[in-house]
């Protein structure tokens, strides 16, 4: 084919990109919720105000919940702040109505701590990075 060219994309056309991909995924399956993207993020801080753990999902278009992050600084772990925070996101995802929830881990971060908490592997990647394993997880909240 010709007449075609490829170039370095910027932001706004990632933008434009990702709409387009919304607008056809929306009409084979219409939206179940009324605001397409929710962040459900908090924070744990110390008696100084220093944010010592963390956590930040979004819910998307179908009442699904991807959690993004969570992290606790290294001194307080073993304390159950991760437990904290994953069971406030669940309980305000269900609250929203959210049916699934899901993540991704390394191999050298917290899949056992996921699975502990009710999550099954439905997926991994080999070799990624090189020499590592990168777990898919998911758990249904209904």
């Amino acid at each position: 084919m010709e007449g075609f060219s490829i170039r370095k994309g910027n932001s706004d056309e990632a933008k434009f990109i990702m709409e387009r991909l919304v607008e056809f995924n929306l009409s084979k399956v219409p939206l179940a919720q009324e605001i397409p993207n929710i962040l459900i993020n908090r924070v744990i801080e110390d008696e100084h105000g220093e944010i010592i753990a963390g956590i930040s999902g979004r819910m998307y278009c179908w009442n699904c919940i991807y959690i993004d992050i969570l992290w606790v600084k290294e001194e307080y772990r073993k304390f159950g702040l991760g437990s904290k925070l994953l069971n406030e996101v669940e309980t305000t995802a269900k609250e929203k109505g959210c049916y699934l929830i899901h993540m991704d881990t390394f191999d050298f971060q917290a899949k056992d701590f996921y699975i502990k908490h009710g999550y099954e592997i439905f997926g991994v990647l080999e070799n990624c990075p090189k020499e590592h394993k990168r777990y898919y997880l998911k758990k249904d909240l209904i």
